[in-house]
């Protein structure tokens, strides 16, 4: 459904986005097609490049240097899902004129987004915010061999972990989403061991090790944030990335502290977590173990960039990188975004208004308006990721061939409702005809009324019609949807 109401400002575009704003199946055309692009659950309402807070004063320069590094993958993108999503067209016509552009002035680069997109301000179905978190890459110590020191190993996917709907799955490229369980001797998929099982030793012995760490509470950050970067006791600085998951929901120990009474709502943080597991050892085990979920990992190659590789493939740039609903958006698709943040301090609020572009994803992002910032990597990052979480209101950039005014403009409006005598004489002359069809085929019949119905193909109605079906006898049922 698209959210409808606009504000005094827009009133000279209102006839042309009636349609949109009223009926929501339509959805976003590409200009020329008659392809939808449909959101689910999601509230939709075109705006004006001068109606968006903070859209002249934001770096647009940074930003168009995350955009850019999106759209080299998406120039070479053939994936077939991706064909199927009208938007993935317009975004790489777009694209291709971004990495033909050149170098820019500052003015030049917000030009260049204000004429290949249209800003639509998008929430869920409802509401009128989204919502905010951040995570950041964390920096541990460990080893590539176990000590007394360093217990606590960083496991590979197990080659009997499987997702369903897939078959052998390159690193890297294991579903955040969906069933996952684990193959038995029989061959029958059965829930993959949870995370106690594991902290036990269940796949202890059987080569899966990357490394190990110190602290099973750094490998729960790590997990939840889905890379690191493991300092060596050699003086070498090894990558891991997300590679998979044991298939049981993630569990957000965070809030069972709140839960308990251990930790003020007002007061939950990463560091908080942290410092609440080292005054509690003993509470620490039992506290992990209530988040049943388990993550793998995998080696990263040895790469220059500094910064952490996202879910398409491109390094991340911090606090203008953004993960999303993968199931909903496509990577590349750039938000302004804007909320109050505490991004100094635990207590203040920094008004914090940004173009960011969606490069990564997560399996606790969930939602059309959904984001989880990316700070960056090390302890200052992670201090301040973990502080995030907040409302926000999002602006999502759509590409100009993608032009919600016209299909606001082609959107057929719904025809007159059927007046009421109209209904009364169908119902009439129902009754009258059912003891006709009824002596001249010697049996009952039942006969419905079909009232205006929209066709999902060409979006039109179609004329009140009769039907009449032999069947047993049976009592007569007169049929009416409901007019919207």
């Amino acid at each position: 459904m698209i959210r409808a109401g606009l504000s005094s400002r827009r009133k000279g575009a209102a006839t042309a986005l009636a349609g949109l704003l009223l009926a929501a199946p339509a959805g976003i055309v590409w200009a020329g097609t008659d392809s939808p692009v449909s959101i689910p659950n999601s509230q939709y309402e075109p705006v004006a490049w001068s109606d968006i807070e903070g859209w002249a004063e934001d770096d647009h320069a940074a930003a168009f240097a995350a955009f850019l590094k999106s759209c080299r993958p998406v120039v070479r993108s053939t994936a077939a899902f991706e064909e199927a999503r009208p938007l993935l067209e317009g975004r790489r016509e777009v694209c291709r004129r971004a990495l033909a552009s050149g170098p820019m002035e500052a003015s030049a680069v917000r030009g260049f987004f204000e004429q290949n997109f249209r800003p639509v301000r998008i929430s869920k179905l409802g509401e009128n915010e989204g919502f905010l978190t951040g995570y950041y890459e964390p920096i541990v110590e460990g080893s590539r061999f176990p000590s007394d020191v360093y217990t606590v190993p960083v496991y590979r996917r197990p080659a009997d972990l499987v997702a369903a709907g897939h078959g052998k799955l390159a690193p890297g490229t294991f579903p955040n989403k969906g069933k996952v369980g684990r193959s038995d001797a029989q061959g029958k998929v059965v829930p993959y061991y949870d995370r106690g099982e594991i902290e036990d030793g269940v796949l202890a012995g059987k080569g899966l090790e990357i490394c190990w760490l110190k602290d099973p509470t750094d490998l729960l950050f790590i997990q939840i944030q889905g890379s690191a970067r493991v300092r060596l006791d050699d003086g070498k600085m090894l990558r891991i990335g997300y590679d998979g998951h044991n298939g049981w929901p993630y569990v957000p120990v965070g809030r069972i502290l709140i839960e308990r009474g251990l930790v003020p709502r007002n007061e939950m943080s990463m560091d908080r977590i942290r410092e609440w597991i080292n005054a509690n050892p003993q509470g620490a085990s039992e506290l992990r173990r209530k988040n049943q979920s388990y993550v793998f990992f995998h080696e990263l190659k040895p790469s220059s960039q500094d910064e952490a590789i996202g879910g398409q493939g491109v390094p991340l740039s911090p606090g203008r990188s953004i993960a999303i609903d993968r199931s909903i958006h496509l990577y590349g698709t750039a938000f302004f975004i804007n909320a109050t943040l505490p991004i100094e301090s635990a207590r203040a609020g920094t008004r914090y208004s940004r173009l960011m572009v969606s490069q990564d994803t997560g399996s606790a992002i969930v939602g059309p308006a959904r984001a989880d910032i990316y700070f960056g990597a090390g302890l200052e990052a992670g201090q301040v990721a973990g502080r995030i979480r907040h409302p926000g209101r999002f602006v999502m950039l759509i590409p100009r061939e993608m032009d919600p005014v016209e299909a606001g403009a082609k959107m057929p409006l719904p025809l007159p409702k059927p007046a009421a005598q109209q209904i009364a004489q169908a119902e009439k002359t129902a009754t009258a005809a059912k003891p006709q069809e009824a002596r001249r085929a010697g049996r009952g019949s039942h006969i419905r009324f079909r009232s205006f119905r929209r066709d999902a193909r060409s979006q039109t109605f179609s004329r009140p019609v009769w039907e009449r079906s032999e069947f047993r006898p049976i009592r007569r049922v007169l049929r009416h949807r409901t007019w919207r």
